[in-house]
């Protein structure tokens, strides 16, 4: 099999195709990315040696680039976003083109190409925000209500994918996960950021309270997650995929790197929260369990420690991913104590 893994330098979609070609080593990827900020070739060097794989450095949004990129490939697996909240709040524009336009000229150029499968990757922030102290949690079935212009942008790329299977019967398949953490995350997301300010013995910034609750999954367990869908997912089917079964608030993940860490509270700094900022996230991954098997590997306490593990070993990797335009964009992000 061939497949085409967009915005594959980025933290998941490298993960996964490290993960493929070691499960799968008779099939063929290509990877196609444009090479913003978060996008980092390093996370690939063990790959890029194989004849198996190929890299293309494109824009989705570039169509004649999607055609040439989609020659002889199965299956489409579509990581290409701009992903990040904050950012998503300072330059939306940015989301709206690659989200959405992009999302869709790769839909355009995988129905030209009649691919076997398109699988798009998205969120669960596109379901809105759950309140502190329920017991609810999102699953296929919630409606949509996203409070941001990244979850915005990534709720208009999972209707354009549906509408696509159901008018020009595109073989579509969607995931909506929670968090991921692991290896090759940008530090500008709360773990890896906490994480590496310790090891720069800098302040840990908390946005607001610290009482925002996440559900958290291993980057490998949502792999394994693709995975599945991939080989026995039914055609127009939605998997929302989360890895806890309790909740898990900021301030709690935080509390938890820290004491492994060796550090004390006094390294959290409190900021200004973020403008709409969703109180709680939480995933009932019934149906990729029941319907395919699938259930996470990775429990938080033992992973979070090999999280830990992988950026004090890897400090030249995340040193050069923090320096230059991060550094202007985190003073404008964080500036601001509570």
């Amino acid at each position: 099999m061939k497949l085409l893994v967009t915005g594959g330098a980025g933290f998941i979609g490298s993960n996964f195709i490290l993960y493929w070609m070691k499960n799968y080593p008779e099939d063929e990827i290509v990877n196609v990315d444009k090479l913003t900020y978060a996008g980092n070739l390093d996370n690939l060097k063990s790959a890029t040696p194989s004849p198996r794989y190929k890299f293309i450095h494109s824009d989705i949004c570039d169509a004649v680039a999607l055609r040439e990129a989609l020659v002889g490939v199965d299956t489409v697996v579509h990581f290409a976003a701009e992903t990040h909240v904050d950012r998503s709040i300072m330059e939306p524009g940015a989301f709206v083109r690659t989200n959405v336009v992009g999302t869709h000229m790769l839909l355009e150029a995988a129905l030209e190409a009649r691919v076997g499968r398109f699988h798009h990757v998205s969120t669960d922030e596109v379901f809105g925000s759950l309140e502190l102290g329920s017991t609810k949690k999102f699953s296929e079935t919630t409606c949509y209500d996203p409070r941001s212009p990244y979850s915005a942008s990534k709720a208009a790329s999972d209707h354009l994918v549906r509408a696509y299977f159901h008018t020009y019967g595109l073989p579509v398949t969607i995931t909506n996960c929670s968090n991921n953490y692991g290896p090759y995350q940008f530090p500008e997301k709360l773990i890896p950021l906490t994480i590496t300010n310790i090891l720069e013995e800098k302040k840990v910034p908390v946005y607001g309270d610290g009482k925002n609750i996440r559900d958290w999954l291993h980057v490998e367990d949502h792999c394994r997650a693709i995975d599945v869908v991939l080989r026995k997912g039914k055609i127009g089917e939605t998997y929302c995929v989360g890895g806890l079964r309790q909740d898990v608030d900021n301030n709690a993940m935080v509390h938890k790197l820290i004491g492994l860490m060796g550090k004390d509270l006094s390294a959290i700094e409190f900021v200004k929260d973020r403008q709409g900022h969703d109180r709680r996230y939480a995933i009932d991954w019934t149906k990729i369990q029941r319907e395919l098997g699938w259930s996470p590997l990775h429990d938080l306490d033992t992973w979070l420690v090999a999280t830990v593990e992988w950026y004090t070993k890897n400090q030249d990797w995340w040193r050069r991913t923090k320096s230059g335009e991060y550094q202007s964009y985190y003073e404008k992000q964080y500036g601001a104590k509570q």
